[in-house]
C-alpha cells in the first residue's frame, strides 16, 4: 500500500510533470474577485526538490527548442511521467531519483544526447543566418502570412477545382452578400470552418454547396465532399 506523501511531495509531483515534460504554465487572470499572490516555479522546485539550476540567459529557451525538435523527453524515450509519480513508491526527491534511475537507467543519458545533437544541428544553422534572411523572415510572417491567412479561400477553391478538373473563380461582391465564397465550374460554393456543421441554429441559409475546412498545424484540411 502506498504510503502518504508529505504536502511538499504534493507540489512537487504536480510541477515535475509539467516541467520535466516541457510544458511550460501560463500566467493567468485571476477568476476571483479578491487579493491572490503567485508562488514563482523555482521557489515550488526550491520547496520540493531543495535545488534550482541557474543558467546563462537564453540557454533553457535555446535547449527547450532543441529538446522539442529532437522529441528527446517525449514518453517513448523518458517513459509517462504522468504514470510514473503515481507508481512512485517514495517520500523525497532524492527516493523519487533512485527510483527513476532504477526503472529507466539510461534515459537521462539518452535525452541528453539527443538534444545535444539538435543543439549542434542549430548551431551549425545559426551560422545560416544573417540580416537579410532575418528580414526575409520578418517580412513573411507578418506580411505573407497573415495576407495568406485572409485569403485561404482561393487555394481552397483552387485545389479542389484541380481534383474535379474544372474551371473555379472568386465570388463577386454581390455573390458574396449571398453567402457564396465563389464557384467550382458552374456551381456556387461556400467555404466554412468544420465547426459550423454544429451551428443548426444560425438562420443562415445558403443556396450553395459547402465545403468544410478546418485548420491544422500543417495548414488547412480540407473536406472533399463536392459533387
Amino acid at each position: 500500500m502506498m504510503r502518504p506523501r508529505p504536502a511538499t511531495m504534493t507540489a512537487w509531483v504536480f510541477m515535475a510533470v509539467l516541467l520535466f515534460q516541457g510544458v511550460g504554465i501560463a500566467e493567468e487572470k485571476p477568476t476571483g474577485s479578491g487579493p491572490y499572490f503567485t508562488i514563482p516555479t523555482r521557489k515550488i522546485m526550491n520547496d520540493a526538490a531543495g535545488k534550482t539550476t541557474d543558467f546563462p540567459k537564453y540557454t533553457t529557451q535555446l535547449m527547450n527548442i532543441a529538446n522539442q525538435n529532437s522529441q528527446a523527453t517525449r514518453p517513448k524515450n523518458v517513459g509517462q511521467m504522468s504514470d510514473l509519480i503515481q507508481t512512485f513508491p517514495g517520500g523525497t526527491y532524492e527516493e523519487w531519483v533512485r527510483w527513476y534511475t532504477a526503472q529507466h537507467p539510461e534515459a537521462i543519458d539518452q535525452a541528453t544526447d539527443k538534444t545535444w545533437a539538435m543543439i549542434e544541428k542549430m548551431r551549425q544553422a545559426m551560422t545560416e543566418i544573417d540580416k537579410a534572411m532575418v528580414r526575409q523572415w520578418v517580412e513573411e510572417l507578418v506580411l505573407t502570412k497573415t495576407y495568406a491567412g485572409l485569403k485561404f479561400q482561393e487555394s481552397i477553391l483552387k485545389e479542389v477545382a484541380g481534383k474535379k478538373g474544372t474551371t473555379w473563380r472568386l465570388a463577386r461582391p454581390e455573390e458574396e452578400a449571398t453567402g457564396i465564397d465563389g464557384y467550382i465550374g458552374t456551381k456556387p460554393v461556400s467555404i466554412k470552418p468544420l465547426s459550423y456543421q454544429s451551428k443548426n441554429f444560425l438562420p443562415e441559409t445558403i443556396l450553395a454547396e459547402i465545403i468544410f475546412y478546418e485548420k491544422v498545424k500543417e495548414g488547412i484540411r480540407v473536406y472533399d465532399t463536392f459533387k
